[in-house]
């Protein structure tokens, strides 16, 4: 193929259009509903005070802002791709942001500027909370500011959009790889994203994993979930290779968009018979390691649990039926067999402990 080729054929797969519009237009399509940015993003990009003055402070000098990108979808509706940060900064400095359930969130009140000392204590327009606002002509000012939107259009297939969003973001403030993940899948099925928090959020899942607050905080219980659903049935040869398994996850975000109500129902019936048969038989020890001499668990969540028990469970659901005895046993031979002692995964990539331990947990729970 020539590069040609290859440019005219991937051109095609994304329409785009570009114009600027004012701050004042893009509020409107905010209030009416016709522009969705994401209030679940607003708890992953976060700016700081000082960043979010610092926008504002641009605005009010005239200082030219980047690009935000939008995604049309199916009800012509405008999903915020690249962007969510800045205008919802905007939107609370003018005192339209509304939250996740709907609510007006507190208007922003500037600190002071690098080069407006004067902002500090200045909201858009009159708060409480605030010792001073816009006049009126700074207020039309920073309205009339304009913006260059960017909008992939709806006939762009949904590969083009997770690049481009992949693309935009993997640079930006993102906390954690799932994070991203979370962002892609919200902006591609919310109902997708819904039903893996729902998966992920279960009190059988949950106990089992028995995650440190700060690992839930960077949604790496999500990323467990998802690794369950792609992992679980996933061909042996397919294994070896995964590759980057951060990588590997992401791109099967499209697969999970393309499941269908008797996929998911399917799904969330394995994953619920596996982690209630786990919790009833271990309960929050499921996922450390058990030491054969002291006959206790010790140590924080064990990914090689994960992928032993878990998913070795997970392959046989739902349809079969495990004791507790016959877990408790699966749990003792896993962690007295030579290969999976304490230590035996240090250093090692996750796709490397991969190609062993989900092949062990399959033959451990076929009997």
């Amino acid at each position: 193929m020539t590069l040609e080729s290859e440019l005219e054929m991937y051109r095609q797969r994304i329409t785009t259009d570009s114009y600027p519009m004012s701050i004042s237009e893009i509020a409107n399509l905010y209030r009416d509903n016709e522009m969705d940015i994401h209030p679940e993003f607003q708890r992953i990009f976060r700016w700081s005070s000082p960043q979010r003055t610092k926008l504002v402070e641009s605005i009010l000098l005239g200082i030219p802002l980047p690009s935000i990108f939008v995604a049309q979808n199916e009800d012509g509706i405008w999903d915020v791709v690249d962007g969510v940060q800045r205008l919802s900064t905007i939107f609370q400095f003018m005192g339209i942001l509304r939250d996740d359930n709907g609510d007006l969130v507190d208007p922003f009140v500037c600190e002071a500027g690098p080069f407006l000392k004067s902002l500090e204590g200045v909201s858009y327009g009159p708060t409480e909370s605030s010792s001073g606002s816009l006049t009126r002509a700074q207020q039309l000012d920073f309205k009339r500011a304009r913006i260059d939107v960017k909008i992939i259009k709806r006939e762009s297939d949904n590969r083009a959009k997770y690049d481009l969003f992949q693309r935009l973001n993997s640079y930006g403030s993102i906390a954690t790889p799932q994070e991203l993940r979370n962002c892609l899948l919200v902006s591609l099925s919310r109902t997708h994203y819904e039903w893996l928090q729902d998966l992920a959020s279960s009190d059988n899942f949950t106990q089992v994993l028995n995650l440190p607050q700060r690992l839930i905080h960077e949604q790496y219980h999500l990323e467990l979930a998802l690794r369950f659903i792609t992992l679980r049935q996933l061909q042996e040869q397919q294994i070896s290779s995964i590759g980057n398994i951060g990588e590997f996850l992401s791109a099967k975000i499209l697969s999970l968009v393309d499941m269908g109500y008797a996929d998911l129902h399917e799904e969330r019936r394995a994953f619920d018979d596996c982690f209630s048969a786990l919790n009833a038989a271990l309960g929050s020890d499921a996922m450390r390691k058990w030491n054969p001499v002291s006959q206790r668990t010790e140590g924080a969540f064990s990914s090689t649990a994960f992928e032993v028990l878990a998913l070795g469970l997970g392959h046989y659901m739902p349809g079969r039926s495990f004791g507790t005895d016959e877990i408790t046993e699966a749990r003792k031979t896993l962690w007295k067999d030579d290969n999976f002692a304490p230590g035996h995964a240090t250093g090692q990539r996750a796709d490397q402990r991969m190609k062993r331990t989900i092949p062990y947990g399959r033959q451990l729970f076929s009997a």
